[in-house]
Order: C-alpha cells, then structure tokens, then sequence
C-alpha cells in the first residue's frame, strides 16, 4: 500500500512479487512495514513476512505491530534480518534495549514518523529552516496520533537505549513526491552515530541524490517512484554513481 502522508492508502502490488522485482534491480535491502498493524491492535502479517524473506536475498528489514520482544523473535525467525519498532518503542522504550541486549543492535532499527511543528516549542529541539524555526513532533500508530515527543531528543535516546539504525520519515513529505525533509534529515544525522535511512518525499533520482549529499543520510529509502515505474531502482543508483555517490553495482558482462 502507498499513501499521501500517511493517507488516502492505495494498493501497489503484492508484497512477494515487488520484493522479488526489486531485489533483481539491485535494491541493497527491503523494507516491508505493515502500517496500519498498530493502529488496528493485530499482530503483523507473518504469513506475508515469509513469503517475502524466501523470494528475497538482500537484507530484510519488516515493522509494523510489534508489541513486546516476542513479537520481534517472531519476526526474525520469520526469516526478517532486521526488526523496526516504532509505536511500542515510544510507549515502553525498553523494548528497544531489551531486543538489542537478546537479539543485537544490528537487528533492532527505530522508526521515527515525524512531523514539523512550529508552535509550542520550549524544550524541544529547534532547528531554524527556510520556512521559520520549528521541531519535529513524533507520531505513532501509523501516523495517525500525536505524542507531543521531539523527534530529535527521540532519536538520540534510542541510540543510548541500542538502536542500530533509525528509519526516518517525514509525515509532511511522505507520498508527496517533493523530495525528502533536508533539514530533518541533517539535524538528525548531525546528532546521531549510527545510520539514518531517509524516508518520505523521494519524486526523483535527483531528490535521493540530494537526502545522501546534503541530507547526509546514509541510505535512502523510496517506495511509490518505484512501485508506479517511474525508475527502476538501477537506474536510480547509475544515476548516482555518475555523480560520485557510492552504490554497489553489478553489471551484465
């Protein structure tokens, strides 16, 4: 499914089948998140999980309902090489040292759906932007509820907590196709140590150049521009790398 932040979900395919496209385009991993698991109270769709995983061999990362670390060894032994918590994360942070203690912070990603705030912002951590100062307030469920939590300060306690990476979304950019949150991206890059995937906005193969440069993201996740056509993600990483961004390649002899 593929939405407009975080709404008006359309249906792009199944998940086994795009998998096994975009691994043959030289995807370098994929990221199966069941949006609205949280919302709905149910746990995540296994059954999807491994048909996925046994199409598929590139890195598996699947979120989506997990509830306590049960539910993360479910998921990994579902055949998921990584595990992303958002919702039971920011209601009961020790989920996220808890699976990295038993499973290993490589195995433990955080998402983070976040959206621009330009009000209310004392104690939060505000980062000047061409539209005016604002902090980006954390949301769960699917992007469906407001935590009051700044998204920064978030990010940064789940590192110390054992997060390996952080998924990143901008809910204000997500779907739009008008390219990634730069500002986001940076001011979260530039407190963390440990990967941020960009997430929401990508339109074009310029928009993902621009989150890795600029942004410094360190990966950059896109969904519609592929599922619709628009690139196939070779193409995407060909025009990266003639603009001096690393990407692994491998062309027909």
């Amino acid at each position: 499914m593929k939405g407009v932040r975080f709404k008006n979900l359309r249906v792009e395919g199944e998940p086994d089948k795009l998998a096994a496209e975009y691994d043959g385009q030289q995807a370098d991993e994929l990221v199966f998140l069941d949006v609205t698991a949280s919302y709905e109270d149910r746990a995540i769709l296994l059954d999807a999980v491994k048909k996925t995983a046994e199409t598929i061999f590139i890195p598996f990362t699947v979120g989506g309902g997990i509830r306590d670390v049960e539910d993360v060894s479910s998921i990994l032994t579902a055949g998921a090489d990584k595990v992303s918590i958002n919702t039971a994360a920011v209601r009961s942070p020790k989920i996220v040292k808890e699976a990295s203690q038993r499973f290993g912070s490589q195995c433990v990603v955080v998402a983070v759906d976040a959206k621009r705030n330009y009000e209310a912002s004392k104690g939060k951590e505000v980062v000047e932007t061409p539209q005016g100062p604002c902090w980006w307030e954390v949301y769960v469920e699917g992007g469906r509820i407001p935590t009051g939590v700044d998204a920064l300060s978030w990010m940064m306690k789940v590192e110390k907590l054992g997060a390996g990476e952080i998924l990143l979304t901008s809910m204000d950019c997500d779907g739009t196709r008008s390219g990634y949150d730069l500002e986001l991206t940076k001011a979260a890059v530039e407190r963390l140590n440990i990967p941020v995937i960009a997430s929401g906005g990508a339109g074009s193969a310029d928009h993902i150049y621009k989150v890795l440069t600029e942004g410094g993201a360190d990966a950059a996740l896109a969904a519609s521009i592929f599922h619709e056509g628009v690139y196939t993600v070779l193409e995407v990483k060909r025009f990266l790398r003639e603009r001096g961004v690393p990407v692994r390649i491998e062309e027909p002899v």
